[in-house]
């Protein structure tokens, strides 16, 4: 969920647009909708929605009516009507798909409760908005530090200023009801603001925070759902989850939403299973569902007294086995039916590494000298000459090479001792 000019800095901060995740192009933000009718020209006569959708901090969005008729598009920065005063927030959707969105979410078109839209911000409604944001962390330190004085059962998540300042909004969470008077007082005199206290579900606050789940993704109800439905234990047992809260639950403390994401294709393919509490009778003994697997149409019987040998059988086998023992009939024993469904466990080791290895096209380099000393040793075991006499033949051959050269150095000595003489001679 980040848009191209908003790669990370040395301090985590964005690098391009540096509006920390609430860029011009919404395509960083919380909850971005993605407008595929924004080609799309209006047909000859037609008259634009007259509603928007604005985004302001975090997931917080709503519609408003654009009475003035302004140009409008996604990611303007725009003044609200607001109670009292007015708010800042960025343009999210404009178009048809506003009216589908107000559709879904059922508010009515037509409805007084819809707030206005004043007009585009100018540049002092930035600079207040801005200088506000700025304050509510230092804000939030200090509204949990008074919230632990007065012993208070609650918890402060977050704090979100109106674009002009003149209102604080204070998200806490709490599992009883709260007496916070004398909290809303010391708030006033220490903030020297208007304070509005707003409590929110736990999955909302998630919502509002954000954060990695196990899955090493961003939260899914702080980046697209919207819609919280109730999450059973029932759905961990349908997919064969173990029952541990601690994988079970998300970063808000509750049963995980993704548990109802696979739950249909699950429970349509139970319906071809047998009920894992139908005992099968056989001749040999009754037999009890120890395990299911979904994906392959497999089941794991055991017999009772012998609880450490099971046995596999398919969904076909069993039914089969049911329908048997629903005419008051027996098979003989499961055996039969998991001898069918044994496995061949010999594996083929390869050896992919060498398969992938990047000089396994190239030719091997050979050495002569090897080439030649293995020919020779070839040629001496076809001979029948052991490597003594090979050895001694060789000395006796460089012996007899030594005495012809020194023969020959001696008879080229001579020679020259007589050209000598004769040169002395003529003299």
């Amino acid at each position: 969920m980040g848009c191209s000019s908003c790669s990370s800095g040395k301090d985590g901060q964005p690098k391009g647009c540096k509006n920390n995740g609430t860029c011009g192009t919404d395509g960083c933000n919380k909850l971005t909708v993605f407008d595929w009718l924004s080609n799309m020209s209006l047909p000859n006569g037609a008259t634009p929605f007259h509603c928007v959708e604005v985004r302001f901090k975090n997931g917080r969005k709503g519609f408003f009516k654009n009475s003035e008729n302004l140009s409008l598009s996604i990611g303007d920065i725009v003044a609200t009507e607001a109670s009292p005063g007015h708010d800042v927030g960025l343009v999210s959707l404009t178009g048809e798909l506003v009216r589908i969105q107000m559709k879904k979410k059922k508010v009515d078109l037509n409805s007084d409760d819809i707030k206005k839209v004043y007009r585009k911000a100018s540049q002092k409604d930035i600079d207040i908005w801005q200088k506000s944001r700025d304050k509510e962390e230092t804000m939030k330190v200090r509204a949990r530090e008074i919230a632990i004085r007065l012993d208070l059962q609650m918890k402060i998540s977050d704090i979100e200023f109106q674009g002009d300042g003149s209102k604080a909004t204070f998200y806490y969470t709490a599992e009883e009801r709260v007496d916070f008077r004398q909290l809303i007082k010391e708030f006033a005199h220490e903030f020297s603001t208007r304070i509005e206290m707003r409590q929110v579900g736990f999955r909302q606050e998630a919502a509002r925070l954000g954060g990695i789940g196990s899955c090493g993704r961003e939260l899914c109800c702080s980046t697209w759902l919207t819609d919280f439905r109730s999450v059973n234990t029932s759905a961990a047992r349908y997919q064969q989850l173990s029952l541990n809260p601690q994988k079970l639950a998300g970063q808000c403390g509750k049963l995980k939403c993704c548990l109802n994401y696979e739950l249909d294709a699950y429970i349509d393919a139970l319906h071809d299973f047998p009920k894992s509490d139908t005992k099968l009778y056989t001749e040999k003994g009754t037999a009890v569902c120890q395990k299911i697997d979904i994906f392959k149409g497999y089941l794991w019987y055991a017999y009772e007294g012998e609880w450490m040998n099971w046995h596999k059988i398919s969904t076909a086998h069993a039914k089969e086995i049911i329908s048997a023992n629903s005419n008051k009939e027996k098979v003989a024993s499961l055996e039969e039916f998991s001898s069918e469904l044994v496995e061949d466990t010999k594996t083929d080791f390869e050896n992919v590494v060498g398969q992938d290895s990047l000089t396994r096209f190239d030719q091997p380099k050979h050495n002569k000298r090897r080439r030649k000393n293995r020919n020779k040793r070839r040629n001496t075991n076809k001979s029948g000459t052991s490597e003594k006499q090979t050895a001694t033949a060789n000395k006796a051959k460089k012996g007899n090479s030594e005495q012809k050269n020194n023969g020959r150095s001696k008879n080229q000595r001579n020679k020259r001792h007589r050209s000598r003489n004769k040169n002395n001679d003529k003299t």
